[in-house]
């Protein structure tokens, strides 16, 4: 896997298009300059990386529009330090970005084909995350409770299990919906017992599925 001056190039024009798109955290965009897109997908697709668009990356799942993973990264409104906990790991993409912002990164992925691949391009680039296969309805309870929950699938509702491992005053970004088409939501758990919501658009995800490791 190599960088290039082109590729940096192609870089620089998909953060000026996250920004003309709305994507106003210079500290996002920075990552999106530094973060090698084109290391997460097959060789066939190098050079529409830096496109607006999404991949299949295998195992039936994509690598989401640059967009997307800006959109939600934005909404964490993350500081350095936090621990975050990451459901779909996929192809590493995202997790590379929240690990760029200085997030102390747990991610679970449910494929291990997927799971496996990942780790070794993280480990390429020198990201200090950890990485687990497993079922992301689980969570990951003996590291919790978490400042932060990001879901890069799209749930029916929002899973109790990972509310539970969300802190006090913590944040929670998932797309909720069954169809093709979710919702984005930012939950903020204010006590144990209440939560604030807000709505953030049409999105469109692959399904979040419960006792389905693979």
């Amino acid at each position: 896997m190599q960088d290039s001056y082109k590729y940096q190039g192609m870089r620089r024009q998909l953060i000026k298009e996250l920004s003309e798109k709305g994507i106003k955290s210079q500290q996002v965009l920075m990552c999106f300059e530094v973060v090698p897109r084109h290391f997460f997908l097959d060789n066939v697709f190098a050079e529409q990386a830096y496109s607006n668009i999404a991949f299949q990356i295998g195992a039936g799942q994509t690598i989401s529009h640059p967009y997307t993973v800006a959109f939600q990264t934005e909404l964490l409104n993350i500081k350095k330090g936090e621990s975050i906990l990451e459901i779909g790991t996929g192809s590493g993409f995202q997790t590379s970005i929240l690990c760029e912002m200085g997030a102390k990164v747990f991610s679970i992925e449910r494929h291990k084909e997927l799971h496996l691949k990942a780790k070794n391009i993280l480990r390429h680039l020198k990201y200090n995350c950890r990485l687990s296969f497993g079922d992301g309805y689980k969570g990951l309870p003996s590291f919790a409770p978490f400042d932060k929950i990001i879901i890069t699938c799209g749930a029916p509702d929002v899973p109790e299990e990972l509310l539970n491992q969300l802190k006090v005053g913590g944040v929670m970004v998932i797309p909720i919906g069954e169809g093709e088409e979710q919702l984005m939501k930012r939950i903020t758990k204010v006590s144990e017992h209440e939560v604030e919501i807000e709505d953030f658009g049409v999105f469109k995800f692959v399904p979040m599925l419960e006792n389905k490791v693979k």
